[in-house]
Parts: C-alpha cells; sequence; structure tokens
C-alpha cells in the first residue's frame, strides 16, 4: 500500500519491525522521528498481521508492506522446510518490486534479518538486541547504549546516519481512519455506556501466563473504584472466562455494582477508538498499554516479569505498579516456580489505592484531569 501523493526524492528507507503490538507501536516513536528529520526520505514499513493494523492510516511511512509470518512460524514449528521456503518466496516478492538505500533491521530476528537481506537494501542496519544471528545480515551494527528502554535502544538504528540521543522525542504514532470518527459513541450507546460520565477500561489477560495477574485481584482492586465510574472489560474473546472471574470478584466486594464485558467485540482499531473515550486504563504489560499510550489515554499497568524502564510509556500520564517479589523483573514467559509469584505478590490494595487517588481527581468528563507520579510506591 503506497499512498498516492508520496513523492519523495530522498533516501529509500525500509522499515523491518513486523510484529508484536507493543513493539510495533515504539516503533513508531522512531520512524515519527525519522520522518521529521530526513522529510523528503521515502520511507517504507516490512510489517506482518495484526501489528500491521495500526499502521494503515500512519503518516510517517510513504508504503506499508503486509506479509503474514504466521504460516511461516506453523511451519517452523513443525520443522517443515519447503513451507518455510515457500512463505519467505512471498516476502521477496512483495519486496521485489521497490529499491531501497538503506534498511533498518529493529526487531533482531534472525528472521527478520533475512527479510532484511531479501530486500537488496546495499546498507542494512541492526540493532544491538536479540541478535539471534541477525548481525551476519547486517553491513552495519548500531552502537550499544546503556539505557535499557526499547524506544531509545531502537533508536539507536539513526546513529549511523547522523542523528544521535540529543534529537530523539518521544511518543508513539497511531492515526485513526476517518471510518471510526464516530464509531465510539455509537458503540457506547448501543451498550447504554454514558459517555458524560467517567469510563474506566480493564484488560485483565496478557500474551504471557507470567504476566498476568490473578482476575480475582482486578476485581477486588476495582471495589475501591466510585460507583460514577463505569468499568468496562476488553480482551479477545478467549479472555471472557477470565472476565466473569473479575466481575465475580467485584461482586463480591462491591455487591450490585454493574459491569460491562466487550471481549471479543472490536478490532484493534476499534479498541484503539474506544480508548481515547476513557478516563483511563487498567492493564498489565501488554498490547492495549501501549494503544493507549498513543491515543493519549492515561494508564495504570502492572509490572511483574518485565520492566517498564525497558518496555513502559515514556510519555506523561501512566503509572507503574512494580511487584516487591525478589526475583522481579524476570523476562521470563513461564515462571520457573510455576507459581506466578512476582504477580501474586501485587496485593489489590496497592492498586485500589491509586485507582481510588485517580478517580478523586477526574472530573466527569472522559479522558480525566487526574495525573499521576511515576512508580509511586519506590
Amino acid at each position: 500500500m503506497k499512498k498516492p501523493d508520496a513523492q519523495k526524492n530522498g533516501l529509500r528507507i525500509l522499515i523491518v519491525r513486523i510484529s508484536a503490538i507493543g513493539d510495533v507501536l515504539h516503533v513508531t516513536s522512531v520512524v515519527h522521528n525519522l520522518r521529521r528529520l530526513l522529510p523528503d526520505a521515502e520511507i517504507t514499513w516490512l510489517a506482518s498481521p495484526p501489528a500491521s493494523l495500526l499502521l494503515e492510516t500512519n503518516p510517517d511511512i510513504d508504503r506499508l508492506l503486509v506479509w503474514d509470518r504466521r504460516p511461516l512460524d506453523e511451519a517452523s514449528a513443525h520443522f517443515h522446510l519447503p513451507d518455510c521456503w515457500r512463505e519467505l518466496k512471498k516476502a521477496r516478492a512483495l519486496l521485489k518490486p521497490y529499491t531501497f538505500d538503506i534498511a533498518l533491521d529493529l526487531q533482531g530476528l534472525f528472521l527478520t534479518g533475512i527479510l532484511t537481506r531479501l530486500s537488496g537494501a546495499k546498507r542494512r542496519i541492526g540493532i544491538h538486541e536479540r541478535h539471534e544471528g541477525n548481525p551476519f545480515f547486517m553491513t552495519e551494527m548500531a552502537p550499544d547504549i546503556p539505557d535499557p528502554h526499547k524506544i531509545r535502544r531502537y533508536y539507536t538504528a539513526l546513529a549511523p546516519l547522523g542523528f544521535g540521543p540529543e534529537t530523539f522525542e518521544p511518543g508513539p504514532m497511531l492515526v485513526l481512519p476517518k471510518s471510526l470518527s464516530d464509531f465510539a459513541t455509537k458503540f457506547w450507546a448501543a451498550h447504554a455506556i454514558d459517555t458524560t460520565r467517567p469510563i474506566l477500561m480493564v484488560c485483565v489477560r496478557t500474551t504471557w501466563p507470567d504476566k498476568n495477574w490473578p482476575p480475582a485481584y482486578f476485581g477486588e482492586a476495582l471495589a475501591a473504584v466510585p460507583e460514577d465510574v463505569q468499568i468496562v472489560f476488553s480482551g479477545a474473546k478467549g479472555d471472557a472466562p477470565y472476565i466473569e472471574e473479575a466481575q465475580k470478584s467485584l461482586a463480591k466486594h462491591a455487591p450490585g455494582r454493574r459491569t460491562l464485558s466487550i471481549a471479543g467485540e472490536t478490532s484493534l482499531l476499534e479498541l484503539a477508538a474506544l480508548l481515547q473515550t476513557a478516563a483511563l486504563l487498567f492493564t498489565g504489560d501488554t498490547g492495549p498499554l501501549y494503544i493507549a499510550e498513543a491515543v493519549g489515554t492515561k494508564t495504570l499497568s502492572l509490572w511483574g516479569p518485565t520492566m517498564p524502564e525497558i518496555y513502559g510509556p515514556l510519555t506523561e500520564g501512566h503509572v507503574f505498579l512494580r511487584s516487591p517479589y525478589e526475583c522481579v523483573a524476570c523476562c521470563k514467559t513461564r515462571c520457573d516456580r510455576k507459581n506466578n509469584g512476582c504477580m501474586n505478590a501485587l496485593k489489590p490494595k496497592v492498586a485500589a489505592e491509586m485507582l481510588r487517588k485517580f478517580f478523586a481527581t477526574t472530573t466527569s468528563s472522559p479522558g480525566g484531569t487526574g495525573t499521576f507520579l511515576r512508580n509511586p510506591f519506590e
């Protein structure tokens, strides 16, 4: 997909960041800076669904190339090399019509290294991240830096182009299509949600088992939210049982409290449109956290095996509640102790206090005016 009005005469740059909703949104911050610093560059982005949906209306890219990595992942999991080769040929065919001067691999995988090489770019710049054989495909590696945050580490890819950390301006970019301009109004009306009252959206599940807070804890913490605040649970269709558990817990601690579940009812962009109208998102470390940041919604997020210093929003208006567990920030998808101890150690009363403080200073209009200090319990 190329924007019809894109007539560029500068460098032809390919961005390779194919997956992970949060990380794709992190990279939009880098690309926004790249567009600001090199306004005449022609910027193409290679991405995979579903994260590619978040880039369809991005004003900083001239062309979006969508290659679905999921069939390759499936073939790789079963060691079916002919199918792997077939899927890579599809990626090569997608890239072949275009000429690139520079390719920036902002994922750092063996796979993205292959894709970057298939682009035909003479300069291929990698980052000091996972590696996995990735440097083999690069002509240059960005400098390593002591700063652990993903966005600033991704930004080092611009150093070989002459742009250091002093040129960086934070902030992810997510622009919704015009077709969704009145989606939230109609959706909330259909679900009997009053947009003149504060909306608290809640996401109880993440893609990592270790990052999941017990659903019952969500219910207990939400009991502290004032009656005037409307509580809406979002998520995938498969999250419904966990949402129901959180709702039962809330009913135990706040009998008669009405909530709404919209699990499985929205696409990523539709969720973004709804988040724009919310006063706050209460969540773990997962994709909607970064969607909320990108549309300007405040967040309260829960952290255990991952670190906000590495992954958390860099913009204002976000609070991180960190587990006090001794082996916090292990970055493992599954707990070695098999008890999810770090997330269980983050007690509901801590989140309840922050929710109480937020809505004590929030006006009745969507978006709220409450502010938090980052990491208030450190």
